[in-house]
């Protein structure tokens, strides 16, 4: 076990940042600072001398080139926020040294067990030490993990001066987790030519090929009478919004879809019969199919108020972000460059699409290409997440790698 890497971990991992998407502020919560203030000093401290944090909790830094070759400036990005999906107060992890394959107990009071069973990708882990929490908490190797490969990278770099590179950039964003992180990302300040999120999961993945994304918003009044004399009067909110939902195809949604399956995902419902509301979110890969699911939505709630005889429903579609690869398509050598890494280093990549978004789709379409590599963690999100400490340093051996890489050509 690399001690100094699990060090730096778990000190990252037991400063509490979760975002919050209520608040309206850049970062959404103060206490994103806390780390993004340690992590400016420890790159000072490490000798790093271009280090800046601005008032909305964005952290570039800059590690010169030491050739004269002409290489592409080239950033690694992570994000400071974890996920208010769970709580990330009071984390209390521990390291599963040397893992046999067997269940982890994460909390013998409760209950609570990491299984195989439910997550079989462990046993891809076997020898290695996985990081893991008390099952009341996630982990935070979302991104932390990524943050500690940047860090051991940035470390590396200035404490080896004959290790040949271009000039490195650094980023840390606040927000991510609440689809914010590329808001007030000063791409031009930034100055890279390309860039890479370390934000992916298991070892070895590469993507660049994310969901195009909306979100939908239902809000539905209705009418209360008397349910003994409803007919022709009652106008039941509840019931409509029931309906909408009901109406979706159920192999069009997050359990039954993967790959490159899009989705309809309700995440909240709340109501009685005179209000009601809902809030979903539209995912696919494909464009056109992407916009079918906006219309199917419309089509089917136009339908239903004109069958109430009323403007009953008001739907709100928002575009959130686009799919990446048209971006990245044509500077494939970001991808190509990542894989050979890699594969130099004994990993076996593996490229797929992201199930989700990144803080890099948005900036590729802001003119910073940015694929995402893994940071190396399972289970993001969950009282289940864990990370192998040899993946986080499998990470850092890629980002030198493609740092390298891109100096020798």
């Amino acid at each position: 076990m690399n001690k100094q890497l699990a060090t730096r971990f778990l000190r990252y991992v037991n400063i509490d940042t979760q975002s919050d998407a209520s608040s309206t502020t850049c970062p959404s919560t103060g206490k994103q600072f806390n780390l993004v203030k340690l992590l400016a000093d420890e790159l000072v401290d490490m000798g790093v001398t271009k280090v800046n944090v601005d008032q909305n909790g964005y952290l570039f830094a800059t590690i010169p080139a030491n050739t004269t070759k002409q290489v592409p400036v080239i950033g690694f990005i992570a994000h400071v926020d974890t996920s208010p999906d769970m709580s990330g107060n009071n984390i209390k992890p521990r390291i599963v040294e040397n893992y046999a394959g067997a269940d982890i107990v994460l909390n013998e009071c409760d209950g609570i067990i990491l299984s195989p069973s439910d997550s079989p990708e462990l046993l891809n882990y076997i020898g290695n030490d996985l990081v893991v929490t008390d099952g009341h908490t996630l982990l935070g190797a979302d991104d932390k993990s990524g943050i500690t490969a940047i860090m051991l990278m940035a470390e590396f770099l200035v404490s080896h001066p004959e290790f040949e590179h271009g000039t490195v950039k650094i980023g840390f964003t606040p927000d991510e987790e609440i689809g914010r992180g590329a808001d007030l990302f000063n791409v031009e300040n930034f100055g890279a030519d390309y860039a890479y999120t370390i934000d992916g999961e298991g070892l070895g993945a590469i993507e660049f090929e994310n969901f195009n994304a909306a979100s939908a918003i239902f809000d539905v009044k209705g009418r209360e009478v008397h349910p003994g004399s409803g007919k022709d009067k009652m106008v039941n909110a509840c019931l409509m919004l029931a309906r909408i939902i009901g109406s979706i195809p159920v192999d069009q949604t997050p359990r039954y879809t993967d790959g490159y399956q899009g989705f309809f995902h309700t995440h909240t419902i709340e109501g009685n019969v005179e209000h009601a509301h809902a809030e979903m979110l539209i995912r696919d890969h494909d464009s056109n199919k992407f916009q079918q699911k906006k219309d199917w939505l419309k089509a089917t709630v136009s339908a239903l108020c004109n069958e109430y005889g009323g403007e009953y429903i008001s739907l709100t579609i928002t575009d959130q972000y686009k799919n990446m690869r048209e971006k990245i398509e044509p500077h494939m050598h970001l991808i190509e460059t990542a894989m050979e890494a890699m594969r130099q280093i004994g990993i076996e990549p593996k490229v797929s699409p992201i199930r989700g978004g990144t803080d890099g789709a948005r900036l590729s379409y802001m003119g910073l290409p940015t694929p995402n590599i893994f940071a190396g963690g399972h289970n993001f999100h969950s009282r289940y997440e864990y990370v192998p400490l040899q993946s986080i340093e499998k990470a850092s051996q890629t980002i030198l790698k493609i740092i390298e890489l891109y100096a020798a050509k």
